[in-house]
């Protein structure tokens, strides 16, 4: 299989099942932001963690690999014409998002309670974290609006809003790890 085809040189590319978009089309931002994210989670987990956290980012890789697959996917119901897709498309399922749930819960329970927003940074591999959760924030927004043109899985919507929520959460716990300060937003008062 070659890398290069050509057939995307007039600034458009085909989902699954042959319908040509432009590139800049909200479908090809949703999957080109989950992919962008992916890249992200993968520069984390080849930093100092602990493998636990390793494994864990390996198999939200793989699940965004398979989000990637669902937006690249026109919805049923399209007024376009498709060719059959020749592979089944895997799904993000509710087990997908409970796994991120309990292991948020999981690196919570020797987390200090929040009192304050926490400004991102502290150590690098922190701030790795912190930026894959940013991107993971827009991979979110850009999928909501492609769900109002286009309906999206809900499962997927929601899986993308916790793994924010769990990106955060271990930026917290890489905190803890490293040692690293975690430094308060306590907002300054208007000058006069």
């Amino acid at each position: 299989m070659k890398i290069y085809t050509k057939t995307g040189d007039q600034g458009t590319t085909a989902l699954f099942g042959g319908t040509r978009v432009p590139k800049h089309h909200i479908r090809i931002q949703s999957y080109g932001t989950v992919d962008e994210l992916n890249s992200w989670i993968g520069l984390l987990r080849d930093q100092g963690i602990e493998n636990r956290h390793r494994e864990f980012l390996l198999t939200i890789q793989d699940r965004l690999f398979t989000a990637g697959s669902m937006l690249a996917t026109e919805t049923a119901g399209s007024s376009k014409p498709q060719r059959k897709v020749r592979i089944e498309i895997p799904q993000v399922k509710l087990s997908d998002v409970t796994s991120l749930e309990d292991e948020m819960d999981r690196l919570d329970a020797d987390l200090p309670p929040m009192t304050n927003f926490i400004l991102p940074g502290g150590h690098p591999i922190v701030s790795y974290c912190h930026i894959a959760r940013t991107v993971c924030r827009r991979a979110e927004r850009m999928t909501t609006l492609l769900n109002e043109q286009s309906p999206v899985s809900e499962i997927l919507l929601i899986y993308l809003n916790r793994l924010s929520d769990y990106l955060f959460i271990l930026a917290r716990k890489l905190s803890a790890e490293l040692q690293a300060d975690e430094i308060k937003w306590i907002p300054n008062p208007p000058v006069e």
